[in-house]
């Protein structure tokens, strides 16, 4: 329908999240049937292999999509990243099992980033970046609500359908609607090109971390940051429902007004502290709250400590937005893809190790559902009992969270402020030439990771041919 525009990409990410949204309560009472025993680490252990495959896989479909196209791959990553949803309550093993396996195709994101890069300039990027993101946020703000009331009322069977119907809807959406976004010229170039195990080495970006000092501060702190990060998202929900005895409803309300505050933070006070203090500055501002939020649940037993605490864990959503720009000031405007490709490497690899991370602290802590109140079924927003077990330390996991990232603080302290590299400076890659075959593994770089915010300041041009340069590999450094 149209144009490819930023708007096709925002409706196939909202109702891919809106559908696994609605899912927030059933998905938590079939782990906790299903894995009685041990459940923190079966839940770690299962988001970890996710993780693991979208990290091993990620070049590879990036690679790809530089090839054949994006439409194509958002159909297989929508298609394959929804699939499990219809087993939850046909198989819930085959459920878990297929959620692990379709890590190999979650990653819809780096997809949906290299569309929008695809459809912007590099003025407007940064704008349509932020639009996608909170889009994502947006989508959990309802649906988590909407799933809870739908089960308490009519169980646990309407909401899976109905999630699979969102789910069908996003892949017709795909198939009638979403035009593809790279231009024939560039899949006419590279049609029928060979695949290099350098383009899809999922390991590649990460071995030239050390190339270049600036580069690598950032990367240890995205990796000390992020860690945590991932495997709080894993176990965070499960943690407030069976651990602070959130109601159902109350996780909902708890997911929307986050989700609520998110948004607000990643575009109004990030544009707002990047203009005043810079991005070093809104790093560290970033690492600051999260290490309040890790601190606060870890040591937080009563419900409204979790709401504090939830409220500057929307404020440090900042981070990562902020940290991708201060990356791209290490690089030149031809160069960004290999350093996106560190930093989503990165993050990559955190999202398979942060989930296991988490489930084997909480089980070497003793933190077991099985030794807990059962689940509540009361809809209020107030929880109406305490947890049965009061712990000097409720959550180990997230005081471990924020000693990494006190580390990563440190170490973002020491990050150049401002790091503009003259022509021949900069040692992570040679320049590659657009046209030659070489190349395609930098643009699968740009393409599969996700990519800097815009900016306002004009890079040199690249010395090869304008009219044969890839758009991407021009974009300006912030």
């Amino acid at each position: 329908m149209g144009r490819p525009s930023v708007y096709h990409a925002i409706v196939v990410i909202f109702l891919e999240f809106f559908a696994w949204g609605l899912l927030t309560t059933p998905m938590l009472t079939v782990l906790h049937e299903t894995f009685p025993q041990h459940t923190f680490l079966m839940n770690g252990l299962i988001q970890g292999v996710k993780g693991l495959l979208s990290f091993m896989s990620a070049p590879l479909i990036g690679a790809l999509s530089d090839v054949w196209g994006r439409r194509t791959f958002l159909l297989v990553t929508v298609f394959f990243t929804c699939a499990p949803i219809p087993l939850m309550r046909l198989s819930p093993w085959w459920y878990f099992a297929m959620i692990s396996m379709s890590g190999a195709f979650s990653v819809t994101f780096s997809v949906i980033f290299a569309y929008v890069a695809d459809v912007t300039d590099e003025r407007e990027r940064s704008t349509a970046y932020g639009l996608v993101s909170a889009t994502f946020a947006a989508s959990l703000v309802t649906s988590p609500a909407m799933g809870a009331y739908l089960s308490a009322w009519y169980g646990d069977n309407l909401v899976v359908l109905l999630a699979t119907l969102i789910a069908l809807a996003d892949i017709l959406f795909i198939l009638l609607a979403v035009p593809e976004s790279l231009p024939d010229k560039m899949r006419l170039n590279t049609w029928g090109g060979a695949i290099s195990w350098e383009q899809a080495d999922p390991f590649a970006s990460l071995r030239r971390v050390g190339q270049d000092p600036t580069v690598l501060l950032i990367c240890i702190t995205v990796f000390l940051s992020y860690l945590p990060e991932a495997g709080q998202y894993s176990s965070f929900f499960l943690y407030l429902r069976q651990v602070i005895n959130f109601s159902s409803t109350t996780l909902a309300v708890f997911i929307g007004v986050v989700g609520i505050l998110s948004i607000i933070a990643q575009t109004l006070f990030l544009t707002l502290l990047m203009r005043t203090v810079g991005n070093k500055n809104t790093v560290l501002l970033g690492l600051g709250f999260q290490i309040l939020q890790l601190v606060w649940y870890g040591l937080g037993s009563e419900p409204w400590m979790m709401w504090a605490a939830g409220a500057v864990a929307a404020m440090s959503s900042i981070t990562f937005p902020a940290v991708s720009a201060l990356v791209s000031q290490s690089a030149h405007a031809d160069q960004q893809g290999v350093v996106q490709g560190m930093i989503t490497g990165i993050r990559g690899l955190c999202n398979g190790l942060g989930p296991a991370l988490y489930g084997f602290v909480f089980y070497m802590f003793n933190v077991e559902l099985d030794s807990m109140d059962p689940m509540q079924e009361q809809y209020s927003i107030i929880p109406q009992q305490s947890p049965a077990k009061r712990t000097l330390v409720p959550g180990p996991p997230f005081l471990l969270g924020a000693g990494l990232v006190v580390v990563a603080f440190l170490v973002a302290w020491f990050i150049p402020e401002k790091s503009h590299p003259a022509d021949g400076d900069l040692t992570l890659a040679h320049k590659p030439r657009p046209d030659s075959k070489h190349s395609l593994s930098s643009l699968a770089g740009v393409h599969i990771n996700t990519p800097l915010p815009g900016s306002e300041e004009e890079a040199p041009a690249p010395a090869a041919n304008q009219e044969d340069s890839e758009p991407l590999l021009q974009d300006s450094v912030v």
